[in-house]
């Protein structure tokens, strides 16, 4: 990756972290502040889940600006690390939300539960169609720039999404249930609650396993390194590919190949192969580093050391 390249996607991916603290902030003020006034759980618990994206945000930008560092010597592969690491992050606090959400919404099927005012559902909608509005921005700028950190905050937005219709089903259900006579449908409210925080949940559980998978040195599987192939297989004096192992790392790939070559050939020339090789490679804007091994050609071994 070139450093222009680097610097736009560093200022884009900046960006979207940005408007999504400010979003979030917005939202949970708004959603808590009129839940408190309606008397909603399910709204209250929704700004909740808000206001733990605006930490998740935080997380995000700052693993973003980790990630941004150049290579040295305690980490020659650069710092790409650290946006997988931030979603991490992200998705273990999105699980804890959920836990606490979902404590608080059963503790309240033990008292007397207020059926919310209409003002509730407003704020709901509202929340849903923002919040929708941001997940597909940062989900297409995360897939854009390869960045694990904005597509884990992008589903933090969906599971805002997903929350939010869960509170506007409880709270619709409670008011329209109380207004008919079942004055049992106010506990509908606090139920929404607890089915957002198992979606909360779900939610985070997936998105960790993705992030810790995406950590432990996972390599683009064979479709995904196919175009690498074909790249190398262009390159002149290059007999054939013995091995292609593209190790995910971060926002960007490291790449460790080994082909073959004329065996009679002069060193010079096989180096001068690896290094057209390697020029290839790194064209790619995702390539950050091309380790290639030279290997001599042989019609009977498919693998040289």
């Amino acid at each position: 990756m070139t450093e222009s390249q680097d610097a736009i996607r560093y200022k884009k991916v900046q960006q979207g972290a940005w408007i999504g603290i400010i979003g979030n902030i917005i939202l949970a003020i708004i959603k808590g502040a009129v839940g408190i006034i309606a008397d909603s759980r399910a709204l209250v618990a929704d700004a909740v889940h808000s206001a733990s994206d605006v930490v998740g945000s935080v997380a995000v930008l700052i693993g973003i600006r980790a990630a941004k560092r150049p290579p040295d010597e305690d980490h020659p592969y650069g710092h790409g690390k650290a946006e997988t690491v931030t979603a991490i992050i992200v998705s273990v606090l999105l699980f804890v939300v959920g836990i606490e959400i979902a404590i608080d919404a059963i503790s309240s099927f033990f008292e007397p539960v207020a059926v919310p005012g209409t003002i509730a559902i407003y704020a709901v909608i509202f929340s849903i169609v923002v919040k929708e509005l941001m997940f597909r921005y940062k989900i297409n700028l995360g897939k854009k720039y390869r960045s694990d950190a904005i597509i884990t905050d992008a589903w933090h937005h969906r599971s805002d999404v997903f929350s939010s219709l869960a509170a506007l089903v409880g709270i619709g259900a409670a008011i329209i249930g109380t207004n008919l006579g079942y004055d049992w449908f106010a506990y509908m409210d606090p139920l929404a609650g607890l089915f957002v925080s198992l979606l909360i949940m779900k939610m985070g559980w997936s998105l960790g396993a993705e992030a810790i998978h995406n950590t432990l040195d996972h390599v683009l599987h064979d479709d995904e390194s196919e175009r690498l192939l074909k790249i190398v297989q262009k390159v002149p004096g290059v007999k054939t590919i013995n091995e292609l192992l593209a190790r995910e790392h971060g926002h960007y790939v490291i790449v460790d190949i080994k082909v073959a070559v004329d065996p009679y050939i002069t060193v010079e020339q096989g180096h001068a192969i690896g290094k057209a090789v390697k020029r290839a490679l790194m064209e790619e804007g995702y390539v950050q580093d091309v380790r290639v091994h030279i290997n001599p050609y042989s019609e009977n071994e498919v693998d040289e050391e």
